[in-house]
């Protein structure tokens, strides 16, 4: 069901907090103050827009109990046949995790789209209120699916990333490849029951992080160098992490390409992938962390989740 067909019908609005919600103090510091009817405001000749208050976050600080909630939420408001879509306003530091964490599991025809600024409401040249009719129009041409809609450029969730700091096109799309038929969407699970660690390796990396972290995480993501590789030490560590029955992903820190796990040795991914840790492909450690979550949760197999549809 996508918005053009259906003209009388209202968009949902989830007002999550972020940059485009904030404005400068005295001490010259960004804080969030606008709310999500001040947001809708900027829509009012665009759509018809119900706000729900969600939260006034920063990104970085929503955990995965905020995104079993928002999930919620949104499939509330999803199983309205008076709501044609919804629309996220969201920061952008983990806006490709929420983005992912809803993709993971939507099952609808109505679209959901994200977006937000990178400078605030209160900036002489905000980017908000352009992205926010972007969004609103991007519903308009989509009927399902979920996406990241910043700076002129639509964004799918999976393989989605933010690519600069300060740029207005702030968000990429990564060459991930669609997930294998049949396994999405999963199962409707709570990712704050099974959090997930990400270490990063670096040259020489000891084994403390890994050997502490797998004593308190299910699922470890690790942000490995090159291709998928270790240090000894590090790999040795994962290693014990697989015997005790923790899933781990291996990633590439590297900004683009696959983990290809070819390297031998205690600290390479061959060895590691052979004992059990699972490449992420083209995943990055954001990503991989909760699609990692989300397989522990919902009981599909860690490999399973992460392998791609063949190409034909």
């Amino acid at each position: 069901m996508s918005l053009s067909t259906a003209p009388h019908q209202t968009i949902a609005l989830i007002a999550t907090g972020g940059t485009i919600a904030c404005t400068t103090n005295a001490a010259v510091e960004l804080v969030p103050t606008v709310t999500g009817q001040d947001l809708a405001a900027c829509l009012a000749s665009a759509a018809n827009i119900e706000v729900i208050e969600f939260r006034q976050l920063d990104s970085s600080d929503i955990s995965l109990a905020d995104l079993d909630a928002l999930r919620a939420v949104v499939a509330q408001q999803l199983r309205r046949p008076d709501i044609s879509g919804v629309l996220i306003t969201h920061g952008t530091d983990s806006m490709e995790e929420t983005a992912f964490a809803l993709d993971i599991f939507h099952g609808s025809d109505k679209p959901i789209v994200l977006t937000g600024a990178q400078r605030a409401f209160d900036h002489p040249k905000g980017d908000g209120p352009g992205n926010l009719c972007d969004a609103v129009g991007l519903m308009r041409r989509q009927p399902a699916g979920v996406y990241i809609q910043f700076g002129g450029v639509s964004v799918r969730a999976r393989g989605a990333r933010k690519r600069h700091t300060s740029s207005l096109v702030a968000f990429e799309a990564m060459a991930v490849s669609p997930g294998l038929p049949g396994v999405f969407p999963l199962p409707a699970a709570s990712l704050a029951a099974h959090p997930v660690a990400i270490i990063a390796a670096y040259p020489g990396a000891e084994a403390t992080l890994v050997d502490v972290a797998s004593a308190h995480f299910p699922g470890i993501v690790i942000e490995a160098l090159g291709s998928g590789n270790m240090s000894t030490a590090m790999g040795q560590a994962v290693e014990r992490a697989l015997d005790r029955g923790v899933a781990v992903v291996i990633c590439t820190r590297a900004p683009y390409g696959a983990t290809a796990m070819v390297y031998g040795g205690d600290g390479g991914g061959a060895r590691l992938n052979a004992k059990g840790a699972v490449s992420a492909g083209e995943f990055r450690p954001g990503q991989a962390r909760i699609l990692l979550s989300a397989a522990l949760a919902s009981g599909v197999p860690v490999s399973e989740a992460f392998a791609t549809a063949p190409a034909f």
